[in-house]
């Protein structure tokens, strides 16, 4: 069975990037977007990144245009927005999909094992997180309006 460190992404540059360098950290995955009423939380993601780094947490982020187009920018623009407004130092990969038929393989996996309200798979919106074990495996999904802070309690567990 698959689990999320067997997935490869694209790097900013176009590049690809193996999530297997993620292997046996605790991982918070989160599609984000620039000009979305969620953006203020990419404090507290940064937050939470710099605070269990060192134990082995680790936030990803995945720019995605597919709500509201409130993520209209470039690698460079997005990366340059969230160094300048959120001093955020954790990954961002490239833009993706996470719905629809040229959705990101990584999504896929996430939303197959991670089924939203009702057993939905769709992601609703910017900001749906998915914390991960260090097994790779999909330990809970997230809401957009679950404030990262009130994820806290669950990545101690599986620090």
């Amino acid at each position: 069975m698959a689990t999320v460190t067997d997935f490869d992404v694209t790097a900013p540059d176009g590049g690809t990037e193996s999530l297997g360098a993620y292997q046996g950290k605790v991982l918070l995955i989160v599609n984000v977007a620039s000009k979305c009423g969620f953006t203020p939380q990419y404090a507290g993601l940064e937050a939470l990144h710099r605070k269990y780094k060192d134990q082995g947490f680790a936030v990803l982020g995945f720019p995605c245009n597919q709500f509201g187009q409130q993520e209209p920018g470039n690698a460079e623009e997005i990366a340059s927005f969230c160094s300048l407004n959120y001093d955020v130092t954790f990954p961002i990969f490239a833009k993706i999909d996470v719905n629809g038929p040229e959705a990101d393989p990584l999504y896929e996996h996430l939303k197959k094992e991670a089924p939203g309200v009702m057993g939905l798979t769709s992601i609703k919106w910017n900001f749906t997180k998915f914390l991960v074990d260090r097994g790779g495996n999909v330990a809970h999904r997230y809401g957009p309006t679950t404030k990262p802070q009130d994820i806290e309690r669950d990545i101690q567990r599986l620090l």
